[in-house]
């Protein structure tokens, strides 16, 4: 008897968002990682440091700057790193309301 073909599902790397803790695959949540330089956003998802991952939305950003960022990175957030990362989320669209 003939053995069937293996169909090979490709492996997504999931994430949780440190904001609402929602798991979703790591494309769909922006990367922040801390550095010798201090707290940056990591666009490519690839820099070296301790990293965490939040949704791209202002509400999972409000709610992580609170403290569980701080407390992924293991790190206390500097001044500089709080005034760099508000206006990244700043920039971020305003949460949509369902209706």
């Amino acid at each position: 008897m003939a053995k069937k073909p293996v169909v090979r599902m490709k492996h997504v790397p999931q994430r949780t968002c440190v904001g609402c803790r929602e798991v979703l695959s790591k494309r769909q949540l922006v990367r922040i990682v801390r550095t010798a330089e201090g707290v940056r956003v990591d666009p490519t998802g690839k820099l070296a440091g301790r990293g965490a991952y939040l949704h791209d939305k202002r509400s999972c950003w409000a709610r992580g700057l609170k403290g569980s960022l701080a407390h992924a990175l293991k790190t206390d957030l500097t001044n500089d790193d709080r005034v760099r990362l508000e206006e990244f989320m700043n920039s971020l669209p305003e949460a949509e309301t369902e209706g």
